[in-house]
């Protein structure tokens, strides 16, 4: 027997679980989700995760399913369920069942799903060491601040960006980095500012980014929020990229050009160190 999965409201083995064929979500992609990091047998950042679920199913129409406090019993029964210590939980929200139409009924009951998923998030060596990221257009729909379950875009930049040898992908347009395929992309100047994107309907409001915000406004570490180029990021001092998944990844390589010394800088590091203490675990 596998994970434990819930479906519809059951908890189910994953070998039983079903998705309708007509479910939105499969035919149009017409559903939202989050992914909240377990560490330690804790999910970490839970209130922005949740709270973005919601903002993304208003911005859809999509009537939210549970309350709060529903969604978090069903994460910890999961988590607890499938002896879950360091991972992640996933749920995705559809907009529900009707036969295939563009023109969705205004009566269709959303459907909820989730799952866990183990995976060592910190003191791996893309964590002590930093990865290479590429650049490349890109290719995804105007309002990526819904956190839809479309992801064709950013699979197929990834894919590209694994077969040139980077570990991940930068997007760009406009002349403008916009954010990572899946985390939000952070470079620090030679005089020590933090430069990310606004929030706006070019990128996802990061829930991992409005946590290194706090932690930031709390240490007096300066962050400035406004678009940056390419040829910017390569001549940054440090750079990093955040995401519930990632953490506070460093990037030491962007494109073609190696970022300082190659190595995660200190400003990362000490990020990365607050991070990690803030969500009670010892930095490794």
């Amino acid at each position: 027997m596998g994970r434990i999965v819930f479906i519809h409201g059951r908890f189910l083995p994953e070998e039983e679980a079903r998705i309708g064929l007509f479910d939105r979500g499969f035919l149009f992609g017409d559903a939202v989700y989050e992914v909240t990091a377990v560490i330690g047998g804790r999910m970490i950042d839970n209130d922005l995760h949740l709270a973005r679920l919601e903002r993304s199913l208003g911005e859809l129409g999509i009537p939210v399913p549970h309350s709060r406090t529903e969604i978090e019993a069903i994460q910890s029964k999961l988590i607890a369920l499938n002896g879950l210590t360091d991972g992640t939980v996933y749920l995705q929200v559809s907009r529900g069942e009707a036969d295939r139409d563009f023109l969705y009924p205004e009566t269709m009951t959303p459907k909820l799903v989730g799952f866990t998923q183990a995976k060592m998030l910190t003191g791996t060596k893309a964590q002590r060491e930093g990865i290479a990221v590429d650049l490349a257009d890109d290719p995804r729909w105007h309002r990526r601040d819904i956190k839809t379950a479309m992801l064709l875009g950013q699979v197929m930049a990834k894919h590209a960006a694994r077969v040139r040898g980077f570990d991940d992908v930068w997007l760009v347009e406009a002349g403008l980095v916009t954010e990572g395929a899946s985390s939000t992309a952070h470079v620090i100047t030679a005089d020590g500012r933090i430069l990310t994107r606004a929030a706006s309907q070019a990128t996802l409001p990061g829930c991992t980014q409005r946590a290194i915000a706090r932690l930031c406004e709390a240490e007096g570490l300066r962050i400035e929020e406004r678009a940056f180029t390419p040829e910017e990021a390569q001549g940054a001092a440090e750079a990093f990229q955040t995401s519930a998944s990632s953490l506070v990844m460093p990037v030491v390589r962007i494109g073609g050009r190696v970022i300082g010394d190659g190595k995660p800088g200190p400003k990362t590091r000490r990020l990365q160190s607050l991070y990690l203490e803030a969500a009670g675990v010892p930095y490794q």
